[in-house]
């Protein structure tokens, strides 16, 4: 499990807590990496605590701020494991939601991706601006990039080791997008998608905001759309 963390003092002991105990209770091996995006709240040294915790934990702090895709790439990059999971720090998936995407990895896909936006899916507490835009966002990505994907964006998504270690080697995207770039490799390269419905709870702390960082993200698939970036 790779969790870029940016920010999070407040709320990353209750979700590594929850996780750890959720994961050892199922008996399995497991680690999670934390990987801080150069935060300025401390989260750093917190993340060297959480280490020293948890066996399983192992920690990576970036120098300066590079972005979520950037941080989540130096988790996988050293990551071990035959799944990984990227993971937001906020836990506004559940953790238990976990099996429906090991269930698509075992029917044989590639890639499982939590979806508000498919059958089965909830979204809890989503204030309807939110909402609003960020289906405009999908809406936009499934029309120039990414047709038959509904929500690319949801940050919970379960990789066979091999296909996130190679996808993660070659990004370019280190922000929001970054999403967007990593599955449109894996179409580019014959991997398999599978779309999940899960159950999602709103985190009002979201570290998102539509105006600082919607521009950037359209400006991002406007060069993953020329083929500028997302194409080495």
């Amino acid at each position: 499990m790779v969790i870029p963390c940016f920010n999070e003092m407040r709320r990353l002991p209750t979700s590594v807590a929850g996780v750890a105990r959720w994961l050892l209770e199922r008996g399995r091996p497991f680690e999670i990496i934390l990987v801080d995006d150069g935060s300025s709240d401390g989260t750093g040294a917190l993340l060297q605590q959480l280490a020293r915790e948890y066996p399983q934990v192992r920690a990576k702090t970036l120098p300066r701020n590079r972005g979520k895709g950037r941080a989540s790439a130096e988790g996988v990059d050293i990551s071990r494991g035959s799944l990984v999971l990227l993971f937001d720090a906020d836990a506004s998936m559940p953790i238990e939601e976990l099996p429906k995407l090991e269930g698509a990895i075992a029917a044989g896909a590639d890639i499982a991706i939590a979806s508000r936006a498919v059958l089965g899916a909830r979204e809890i507490d989503q204030p309807f601006h939110r909402r609003l835009l960020g289906k405009a966002f999908n809406r936009l990505v499934r029309v120039t990039l990414l047709p038959g994907l509904r929500d690319t964006q949801c940050g919970f998504k379960l990789f066979r080791g091999e296909a996130a270690r190679y996808l993660f080697s070659q990004l370019e995207i280190d922000r929001f997008a970054f999403d967007v770039e990593i599955l449109l490799r894996a179409r580019r390269s014959g991997r398999r998608v599978s779309e999940v419905g899960v159950r999602w709870l709103n985190s009002d702390a979201s570290s998102v905001s539509p105006l600082r960082d919607g521009g950037r993200m359209v400006w991002d698939l406007a060069r993953l759309r020329v083929g500028s970036v997302g194409r080495s």
